[in-house]
């Protein structure tokens, strides 16, 4: 959310021998709350030209405990494009005496190269003093050097939850007739203008925030506490150069950067004709050539220069078998052109449940690429990265969001696809012996479908049968059990959505309780809810509920011999704006049944409805633990 160098300074007197920065002068109301609080921050940019911008970022952060460590240091990247020209950094004690300053051998400079990446020329610059008398001060600053305005750093505050704020300024100056573009959210007013010899400078300035609480299924941060984006109306990129005005814009010059990297070789070129040239069906030459290829490529990502934003072309992907998100879409989109099937490289903000994006301001705010594929009647989307995804299916990574579809002529803002409660199931049917010492052992098959399958086509394709055993074994909500047979069947090619189908053979001893002549049971075996929520004050961030989902359980337990019924539960409805729950049971001579369906809905609510999904929750959780008590008759 954060700049990823967290920590980073204020004036240079704080360099000075004089003590800085007592804790003592925080105001009492900064620490309610706090794992940290922020003294000072400035972060100060000035855009020269269109290949050159220089930035400052200096901060002041008090750590007050361990929960707060993780502010204690700081990690700026660099490349080709981006320069790191000084970095200066002092440690304080509780009462602001200087105990140590950083000194440039102290510094870390390794490679920023992670495991999926095959090459990258960026590097990182780290450092952390690994103080832990609480509290303690640290202050850096960083000064850098942009060969490159294609972005701009985003000003946020107060970094997260626990964090508070005393005093925070973010000062931009460009030149007079350079239009700077800027949102701001939660920030009251406008900024500060002022020109100077041919120079314009806008300010922001915050003090006093009091940290907020950390809530669970809260709004975007940007819709709680103070954020500026800002955005350049004309940048440059190497030796490219574009605009950012409109989406449309941003979308002429992603065209650029991809312009001329659509030839295939002609093998591949073969290739294609060979397998699309019998099929009259748009859809089922989509099918084919993305089948080609996940067979014939694998992800990995290359990262040199502008490689970040621009594709490696697609001959380079034929012939390599490899490329990123970039470079494997574009390969895609190369495949479809030469088999006469329209499609556009689309920017995504990809990520679990990472949905948000600012429509109305046109900055960049995404990190993968995928395939959009209109047809006559609908749209295909294909995630190139994959060599195992169903065609035309996205899951919880790129659905249900905005993106950014480059056609031919610029940039359009579309939705991907949302996934429904009635296309994210899961139904389970057990069917169950329990023996006289309570012991279980039963057959459980599970339908899984949707978004609710994506967990488990990863769990197939990515771990080995040895190791899905063993997460397997501990993945079940039972206390002990032993997993006995298991089987996976995926139905990639089911309407509307992919399915899989689980089959578990399980044994769990001491299930039911046995005291006397009684025999205690928890009919929901294997699908108790673990959402129990309970709120500490008044509830700040509005509520969001990310995905909608169904669950139908149908138990059959077959009990010993003698036994009836002395205590069996009522149906259970609990029914609210979040959802529904209903659960019901009844016995039959040897025969428990027990039916379960759990809907749970999507969507943002305020948050004075917060205690009423509490409610909601702690009464699926109860009733999830409901059970009956049989009686072995005289």
């Amino acid at each position: 959310m954060r700049n990823i160098f967290i920590l980073l300074l204020i004036s240079t007197a704080a360099f000075a021998g004089d003590p800085q920065f007592p804790v003592s002068a925080i105001p009492a109301q900064l620490l309610k709350n706090a794992d940290v609080v922020q003294r000072r921050e400035e972060l100060t940019i000035r855009l020269i030209d269109l290949k050159d911008m220089r930035v400052t970022h200096r901060c002041v952060i008090t750590i007050l405990n361990e929960n707060g460590d993780k502010y204690s240091g700081f990690g700026a990247w660099y490349d080709k494009f981006r320069e790191v020209k000084d970095i200066r950094g002092t440690l304080y004690d509780a009462s602001g005496k200087q105990l140590r300053k950083l000194k440039s051998s102290d510094v870390k400079d390794e490679s920023a190269v992670n495991d999926n990446n095959l090459m990258d020329d960026s590097r990182m610059k780290s450092h952390n003093f690994y103080h832990k008398v609480y509290p303690y001060t640290v202050e850096y600053e960083v000064e850098y050097r942009y060969r490159r305005t294609a972005g701009m750093d985003t000003w946020v505050p107060q970094g997260q939850s626990n964090y508070a704020v005393e005093h925070s300024r973010l000062s931009v100056t460009v030149p007079e007739s350079y239009d700077l573009r800027y949102r701001s959210y939660r920030y009251q007013g406008e900024p500060v203008k002022t020109t100077e010899k041919g120079d314009k400078t806008f300010v922001w300035e915050v003090k006093d925030i009091s940290a907020l609480p950390e809530e669970p299924l809260a709004v975007p941060w940007r819709n709680r506490s103070v954020m500026v984006y800002l955005s350049p109306s004309e940048f440059a990129f190497d030796n490219y150069t574009g605009k950012m005005n409109t989406w449309d814009d941003y979308g002429k010059f992603q065209l650029a950067l991809n312009a001329g990297r659509d030839v295939l070789p002609e093998k591949t070129k073969a290739a294609v004709h060979a397998l699309t040239d019998g099929l009259k069906d748009p859809k089922e030459k989509v099918k084919a050539l993305y089948q080609y290829m996940q067979q014939h490529t694998r992800y990995i990502s290359i990262q040199l220069g502008i490689g970040g934003w621009q594709p490696f072309d697609a001959t380079y992907v034929a012939t390599k078998g490899y490329g990123d998100c970039k470079a494997l879409s574009n390969y895609m989109y190369s495949l479809l052109k030469e088999a006469g099937v329209r499609s556009h490289y689309t920017l995504v903000k990809a990520g679990r449940g990472e949905t948000d994006l600012i429509e109305d301001f046109t900055v960049d705010q995404f990190n993968h690429i995928i395939l959009c594929v209109p047809m006559a009647k609908d749209t295909t989307w294909l995630e190139c990265t994959s060599q195992d995804a169903p065609t035309g299916y996205l899951g919880d990574f790129t659905s249900n969001r905005t993106v950014l579809v480059i056609d031919e002529t610029g940039g359009k803002l579309v939705r991907t696809p949302t996934y429904t409660m009635d296309q994210n199931l899961q139904i389970r049917h057990l069917t169950a012996t329990i023996n006289a010492t309570g012991d279980l052992r039963g057959k459980a098959e599970t339908r899984y479908t949707g978004m609710q399958q994506d967990w488990y086509h990863g769990f197939i394709h990515n771990v080995s049968p040895e190791k899905q055993m063993e997460i397997l074994k501990g993945k079940l909500n039972l206390a002990s059990y032993d997993i006995n047979k298991f089987h996976y069947e995926e139905y990639a090619d089911a309407l509307p959505v992919p399915a899989v189908e689980e089959v578990l053979d399980i044994t769990v001893p001491s299930y039911a309780s046995v005291s006397g002549k009684r025999l205690f049971i928890v009919p929901n075996v294997l699908n108790k809810s673990n959402a129990k929520l309970s709120a500490e004050g008044e509830r700040q961030s509005d509520i969001q509920l990310k995905t909608a989902d169904k669950d139908t359980d149908t138990v059959e337990l077959i009990i010993p011999e003698g036994y009836k019924p002395e205590a069996v539960f009522p149906e259970l409805v609990h029914e609210s704006k979040f959802g529904k729950y209903t659960a019901k049971v009844k016995v039959e001579g040897t025969k428990v049944t027990y039916i379960r369906s759990y809907e749970k809905k999507a969507g943002v609510f305020p948050a004075k409805d917060f205690a009423l999904l509490e409610e909601f929750y702690n009464k699926v959780y109860k009733a999830d633990r409901s059970r009956i008590i049989l009686v072995k008759a005289e």
